[in-house]
């Protein structure tokens, strides 16, 4: 999992045409996720795979121990254009992006 590709969020805010999925649970993404994400928890991710649209995938979560175990998920599943966001949605927020809720 250390060869996985990590962005930062500055770089995250300029992927507008990229899905993201955050790996966090449905209490956690309600509370305050990046605009535009997708919820599929880390635990119901490898079952759920097919969901992930085609193209490249951002995976988010909190500070990013999880997005990296989900993109490695995604990874595992065939998909090579998977990057795991440092900082997860703790950083979004701190560098006063605008959040959904």
């Amino acid at each position: 999992m250390s060869d996985m590709r990590e962005i930062t969020v500055d770089e995250l805010a300029g992927h507008d045409d990229v899905t993201l999925i955050d790996v966090r649970e449905p209490d956690e993404f309600a509370a305050g996720h990046v605009p535009g994400a997708l919820n599929i928890p880390l635990g119901q991710l490898s079952a759920r795979v097919d969901e992930v649209p085609a193209g490249p995938v951002d995976v988010i979560c909190h500070l990013g121990a999880r997005s990296l175990r989900g993109a490695k998920i995604l990874e595992d599943a065939g998909r090579s254009d998977v990057v795991s966001v440092a900082g997860g949605t703790s950083a979004w927020i701190e560098s006063g992006r605008a959040v959904d809720r």
